[in-house]
């Protein structure tokens, strides 16, 4: 254990000194190189504000027209056929739009349900095994002007739908119900 830890401090700045090392062996400018970089992510952070934007207002609308509520009364019945909790149900929807607010549904589960339930292994494993597809397809697709972005999405959404299925089916067969 000691030994992992020891690794987990020094190897960010094992890494990044084998890179300047290696930048200078190749008579590479790194300072400059490393400033450029910077200039370049700090415009790259300026225009993705309007995509951000955009993506927080559609999942507050989402939210708060009941769209949510609508969607869970409807595949509630479902879901019971199969045991899974519909109180999972919201982080499985609003992972893939969004990190922030599926952040937020899980630790409210977490609160309510405590980290060592079902629901609380549930969420945690489910949150670990998804993505923020919506998001990324919005924001650094829009970014760097990528408009065609169907099988991305398609691609991207199975897989959210996988990790989900993955998700309850392999914390149901270690933790049981």
């Amino acid at each position: 254990m000691a030994i992992i830890t020891a690794l987990s401090i020094w190897i960010i700045p094992i890494l990044i000194g084998t890179i300047l090392v290696y930048g200078t062996y190749k008579r590479i400018p790194t300072y400059e190189t490393f400033v450029d970089g910077g200039k370049e992510g700090f415009s790259m952070a300026i225009s993705i504000i309007p995509y951000l934007v955009g993506m927080l207002v559609a999942i507050g609308v989402f939210r708060a027209s009941g769209a949510m509520d609508m969607v869970l009364n409807t595949i509630k019945p479902f879901l019971s056929i199969f045991g899974v909790p519909s109180e999972i149900v919201p982080l499985a929807i609003i992972r893939p739009i969004s990190g922030t607010g599926a952040l937020g549904i899980m630790s409210d589960l977490l609160k309510q349900y405590t980290p060592d339930s079902f629901i609380g292994r549930l969420a945690s494993t489910l949150q670990s095994s998804t993505d923020t597809t919506f998001y990324v397809l919005t924001v650094y697709f829009g970014a760097v002007g990528i408009h065609k972005t169907g099988d991305a999405l398609k691609v991207g959404l199975l897989a959210d739908c996988v990790g989900v299925i993955s998700s309850i089916i392999f914390v149901s067969l270690i933790f049981g119900r």
